[in-house]
């Protein structure tokens, strides 16, 4: 009796160790998918500040495709997520120069190599407001700038306040600082939906 009474014990001493260890192997399993996710898949985005208003605003949550920086070019006007030396933090900004490009800016008008280029993503009616109804300057006279061959001009959709490209201290950047494309925002949930070369 002793003797299957210890058997006994032993039995469920391995059966809770195998429990343990294969709970253990679950998270690890979890935790490497949740990696290579976030690394390669959709990595989770906070807006932080007005820069990009009214296309998204102050701590709106989503996600940003990771996935397609490595499919796809990089396009005008897509919203990307890219990462800032200066500040060690993570922007998001519109792309509208392109590698090899001349970027100006002048009297509201964005000229790529000499060009009139239309920026159609723009909430005019917020642009209105800002501008005295066109009156005022809403992106200020800049460049022109010839980018280099892995450079990508970016700015952010609220031109008199927003800090990127046309900054001294930002400049272009570089195509590996660029880590993800569009937006997915999931929160708030009135504010649901894709930002990625318009508005939501």
């Amino acid at each position: 009796m002793k003797v299957e009474e210890k058997l006994k014990k032993e039995t469920k001493k391995e059966s809770i160790k195998i429990e343990i260890l294969d709970f253990v192997r679950m998270i690890l399993i979890c935790f490497v998918f949740v990696f290579l996710c976030v690394k390669f898949v959709f990595r989770p985005v906070t807006v932080d500040g007005n820069s990009m208003y009214p296309t998204l605003v102050d701590q709106e949550f989503g996600f940003s495709n990771v996935f397609s920086t490595f499919v796809s070019d990089i396009k005008r006007f897509e919203v990307v997520v890219v990462y800032n030396e200066e500040t060690d933090k993570l922007w998001v900004k519109r792309v509208i120069g392109l590698p090899g490009e001349t970027v100006q800016y002048k009297s509201n008008k964005l000229y790529i190599n000499g060009e009139i280029v239309e920026e159609t993503f723009f909430d005019q009616e917020y642009v209105n407001s800002k501008t005295n109804n066109g009156n005022e300057l809403f992106t200020s006279d800049y460049g022109p700038i010839t980018l280099k061959e892995d450079e990508y001009f970016l700015c952010g959709d609220n031109r008199q306040i927003s800090k990127d490209s046309r900054s001294p201290s930002v400049g272009p950047f570089k195509k590996n600082a660029i880590v993800s494309k569009y937006v997915i925002v999931l929160y708030p949930f009135d504010e649901m939906g894709i930002v990625s070369n318009g508005s939501k």
